[in-house]
């Protein structure tokens, strides 16, 4: 079954090239276009498409703040980002919104389906300009890290999904308190202030895999 992917880009012409490429692969189809943030949620949870490729900066909602609505209307629907920002607060903006990718607009369009086809499995997908700087972000010497609890690690691999507070409790079959000191836990343990950081740290030493 091909995986369907909705297109939000201000920009008609950037829809138009990407749409061109994506839709020679027989295992992509391109199922909507949406000119606006807003658009982007309607479409989102209208069509329930596998992977909608979002822009940043883009009239009437932000891609993060469509984000965050399309990871709470539409939960099952993955958002990879492709934009031309590569600065750090965009980047992880759009993380801590519940992105599951970042492609920047310079990268390849072999790059760009590789990272459809990720984020359409549940993985994550980073462009390779930006990877080491989120690496770097929480950067800490593994020896003064805490081991997480089972619990804990079941907890921040359903968070690295870009799954809410309520999601991963209804998942766990816990609370949403609970998934929160859960959290509070991992983030005193890893060192860390945010769910980006904490599964950012938690792949770098190891305790997480890209794909879980």
């Amino acid at each position: 079954m091909a995986i369907r992917v909705v297109l939000a880009d201000d920009h008609s012409v950037v829809r138009k090239g990407v749409r061109e490429f994506l839709e020679e692969e027989p295992d992509i189809d391109v199922i909507g276009e949406a000119s606006d943030g807003l658009q982007a949620v309607q479409l989102a949870t209208e069509l329930q498409p596998d992977v909608i490729v979002m822009d940043i900066k883009m009239p009437q909602l932000s891609g993060v703040d469509a984000t965050k609505r399309i990871r709470s209307a539409a939960p099952k629907v993955r958002v990879l980002a492709l934009t031309a920002y590569d600065d750090d607060p965009y980047i992880f903006g759009l993380l801590e919104a519940g992105a599951s990718g970042y492609v920047l607009k310079t990268a390849e369009s072999s790059e760009l389906i590789r990272a459809i086809r990720a984020v359409a499995a549940g993985q994550s997908a980073l462009d390779p300009a930006i990877a080491p700087r989120i690496i770097a972000r929480v950067a800490q010497p593994a020896a003064v890290t805490e081991s997480l609890t089972e619990r804990e690690l079941e907890v921040l691999r359903l968070a690295a999904r870009g799954l809410t507070n309520k999601q991963i409790g209804h998942d766990l079959d816990i609370s949403d308190r609970t998934v929160q000191n859960h959290l509070a836990n991992i983030y005193a343990k890893l060192g860390v202030a945010s769910r980006t950081e904490a599964v950012t740290a938690a792949l770098q030493r190891g305790m997480l895999r890209l794909g879980e």
